[in-house]
């Protein structure tokens, strides 16, 4: 069951409020879980080392505690995290009439959130780049609490953002953000990683270029995997349209279902089986599944690179 839906998203009035509260939810079930001893600790200090200057020490925690422990400010930071997200048109799907629904890139933009939250906690840097047919935000890397909110206006415009004439451009993209993100970073990007206009070989080339660039990449394929992948629906006749370009075809979904999910599955296993050679995490990521898997696998993977 979706985390939205008794509400309407683009009604959210406070997107910080809202990522600490999937971050919370998120915590206190992975503390009911079977992975009740993962590593969920924000520790704001580290341990005092004899012979470091004395002038960040907490007294007031050595007075608790009989241990030394140093303050860790804004702009110390343990990693760089540079996430990627996808706003071309096929991102506004399911685009419903009920505004309930919430579709791949309000899903996207508020996982984006949460994981910031997660990365503020942490004391680790973060940067976010948008694109469609062209990367329109890219910033860098920065742990400063106005950058935090900056980061989260324009979250919070995605979550708004009702322009879904969009081009594609990720290999494009792509390979401008692996020339753009100069330091060893942990990338994470949120896309479907569909595009009409260029071929999957294009694709895979610019995946591969994030890679050769020396980065960790966190690939979350999202998808409504009911109707994009499993392609459910009732019958009865339907009007599909394409999202960015507008043409419409009237079928039955049966007609053209077996069809359908071969292309789609085949085009998913050769993406899955490239991440797999590029050493490229692939996360299938269902909108319908809540944020769960994705703050996980981002814990992960974070854990990992310790």
């Amino acid at each position: 069951m979706s985390f939205f839906d008794n509400f309407d998203v683009r009604q959210v009035e406070n997107i910080e409020l809202l990522a600490k509260q999937v971050v919370e939810g998120f915590i206190i079930g992975l503390h009911k879980s079977p992975f009740h001893g993962f590593s969920v600790e924000f520790a704001e200090h580290r341990l005092y080392n004899p012979g470091e200057s004395t002038k960040d020490i907490d007294w007031k925690v050595y007075a608790r505690s009989d241990k030394m422990f140093t303050k860790k400010f804004e702009e110390e930071t343990n990693l760089r995290c540079q996430i990627i997200i996808d706003t071309s048109s096929s991102m506004y799907f399911p685009a419903n009439a009920d505004t309930k629904s919430i579709n791949k890139l309000q899903f996207s933009a508020l996982a984006a959130a949460s994981i910031m939250n997660l990365l503020k906690k942490q004391r680790d840097a973060f940067g976010l780049s948008i694109f469609d047919s062209d990367v329109r935000i890219h910033t860098k890397c920065r742990s400063a609490t106005s950058h935090y909110r900056l980061l989260l206006s324009y979250m919070d415009s995605l979550i708004r953002d009702t322009n879904t004439r969009k081009a594609t451009a990720t290999a494009k993209a792509f390979h401008q953000l692996a020339d753009s993100i100069h330091r060893r970073s942990l990338v994470v990007i949120f896309s479907d990683m569909f595009d009409n206009d260029e071929t999957t070989e294009d694709l895979f080339s610019a995946l591969q270029h994030l890679k050769y660039a020396k980065h960790e990449v966190l690939l979350f394929h999202v998808t409504d995997k009911k109707h994009e992948l499993d392609f459910e629906y009732e019958n009865r006749p339907y009007i599909f349209v394409d999202m960015e370009s507008g043409e419409e075809v009237k079928l039955q979904h049966h007609q053209v279902k077996d069809m359908y999910i071969e292309k789609v599955m085949a085009y998913k296993e050769a993406l899955k089986m490239k991440c797999l050679q590029y050493k490229i995490e692939f996360i299938e990521a269902d909108i319908n599944e809540g944020f769960a898997p994705v703050l996980q696998n981002y814990l992960v993977k974070r854990n990992k690179m310790k």
